[in-house]
This record gives structure tokens, sequence and C-alpha cells, in this order.
């Protein structure tokens, strides 16, 4: 998911990929990152995203402005390689499975599901049997790692204010209490 490498954690996460779902800002841009073989799966999120990947496509320098991160100004993906995510499986993840509410309040920033939340819906529907791995939040230690990558800490995703984890953790509970996954995380 993401920008998620395998480079130098083969061991933890393999050495094949076969679908990336990604975003403008999450894309990889670094071509050592090489996931050419991949499928990319561009989840859209505003309109904005789309026009990004239009522009990027037709070799245009993509306007920046409107995202939340300065996103990839190319693509490590052919163009016959990327798939754009049907928005119902977005829209099913957050309305059915996370029961978020279809309007927020003007003061509150609406909430979205993360990519992995995101992930696990399309396998749903793609998958006969889901794994999961690697989707545990510790918020007990706010300066515990984020991810398997990076420096991002958990202190990063507390105070995140357009995904709601405590409605993604009790998503991920019960699929995992009712063995609708296997889970490979340890606890």
């Amino acid at each position: 998911m993401n920008d998620g490498p395998i480079r130098g954690h083969e061991e933890d996460v393999g050495t094949r990929t076969t679908f990336r779902i990604f975003y403008p800002e999450s894309v990889f841009t670094n071509p050592d990152d090489d996931d050419r073989n991949s499928t990319g799966i561009f989840s859209v999120f505003k309109p904005h995203d789309l026009k990004w990947l239009w522009e990027l496509l037709a070799g245009i320098t993509p306007e920046v402005d409107y995202f939340w991160k300065k996103p990839a100004l190319n693509l490590i993906y052919k163009p016959e390689n990327i798939r754009i995510l049907d928005p119902i499986i977005t829209r099913i993840a957050a309305f059915n499975m996370l029961r978020f509410p279809t309007t927020f309040p003007k003061k509150e920033k609406p909430k979205h599901p993360t990519t992995g939340i995101i992930a696990i819906t399309l396998a749903f529907y793609m998958c006969h049997e889901v794994h999961l791995a690697g989707f545990k939040y510790n918020f007990t230690d706010k300066s515990g790692p984020l991810h398997y990558y990076g420096n991002a800490t958990m202190a990063v995703m507390s105070k995140n204010e357009y995904h709601n984890i405590t409605a993604e953790q009790i998503f991920l509970k019960n699929i995992i209490d009712k063995n609708f996954v296997i889970n490979l995380t340890k606890d």
C-alpha cells in the first residue's frame, strides 16, 4: 500500500507485489523503488486526484496546489499498469464497513478510510481468503513506529483529523473475531 518499500524489507514483506493501492500524495517517486511489474490501483479522494493522473499521463506537469503533501511529478508505473479503483469500494469501506456518517458538522473534517481499510474492502471482493499483517496501531507508545519503514511515529496518526482510527480498530477486531480474515499480526 502507498509508498511502503520492499527493497531492504524483503524478509518482512516478501519480494513480489501484485497490486499497490496509492493516491497522489502516497505514490512512489523514487525509481529505485521499482514496482513497475505491479498493477498500480489509483484510489481517488478528490477531483484534483484524477486531474493529477491525467496530467501525468498526458506529459503535463501537474498542478500541485490542492494536495496536503506535494504529490509525485512522475510515475514509475507504465500507463497500462494503472487502474482506477471504483469509488464504490471506498464508499463501502466508509459507510458500510466503518459506519461513517454521510455528512459531518462544518467544523469537523470529513473522515475517510485509510488505504489499509480500502485495501481490505477490495480484497473481500477479489479474494477467496484474506490475510492481514501489520494492522495494529499501538497508541500507548506515541513515539513508536507508525509503519515498518520510515521515521513516522504513532503521534502522527493520533493527530490525524481525516481518519477515525477508533472505528477502524473496532472494524478490524470484529472481522478478526468473526474469522472473516486470517490475522498474521502478532499481539
